[in-house]
């Protein structure tokens, strides 16, 4: 079997990348890490990839004049690796258009909430705020605007009254890290597709 060569983008401690990885390890899962990639040269995921033996690169947005080329160096990067499959985890940056243009259908978001609702970010907190009793997570494709993308796949966690955004997090990472590895094997397995502004199951 030939795993789909799949990039990891983040931004902080990698806590998706290491389900990811694990996932991937199975033999018979269709994907493999091929290359993470951070915006933060000091994130805490650059050491879960090193101990995993995956190989990793960082460098910071802030030394690029625009969103474009900072994009156009992440390419470069990603089509030097060979990668097929983008999953975003974490990533806080915002892409440009031409870049998401080029990699749409092929590049996922794990966002910690069930969009619609609660985009961008302190979303547990926005969650709480609302005073919502059901959150959780969501797998979608990444289309330009934000948080906006065809949804493939939702897990939803409860929101309980002592709550804090920390022990919301908590809660919905333990989703988060298996909706995100089923997510990415129907993706690589060909059996979900980003068709006409949709994801359709085949």
């Amino acid at each position: 079997m030939t795993k789909k060569r799949t990039a990891v983008l983040i931004s902080g401690r990698g806590s998706n990348l290491a389900a990811l990885i694990a996932a991937c390890r199975e033999p018979a899962f269709p994907a493999e890490i091929a290359l993470v990639f951070s915006n933060v040269e000091t994130a805490e995921g650059l050491r879960v990839a090193a101990a995993a033996g995956v190989p990793a690169t960082a460098f910071s947005h802030k030394t690029f004049a625009t969103r474009e080329e900072f994009d156009a160096a992440i390419d470069a990067a990603l089509s030097a690796a060979k990668i097929e499959l983008i999953c975003e985890a974490g990533f806080m940056r915002i892409h440009s258009d031409g870049f998401v243009r080029k990699w749409q259908g092929r590049m996922l978001n794990i966002h910690p909430s069930l969009l619609p609702a609660f985009k961008g970010i302190r979303v547990h907190q926005q969650a709480i705020d609302a005073g919502v009793r059901i959150s959780g997570c969501t797998v979608h494709f990444i289309v330009p605007e934000l948080d906006s993308g065809p949804i493939i796949a939702q897990a939803a966690v409860p929101v309980f009254p002592d709550d804090t955004a920390a022990s919301l997090q908590e809660r919905t990472l333990v989703e988060e890290h298996k909706l995100y590895r089923a997510v990415l094997k129907l993706v690589a397995e060909g059996k979900v597709v980003l068709r006409e502004g949709r994801a359709v199951f085949l």
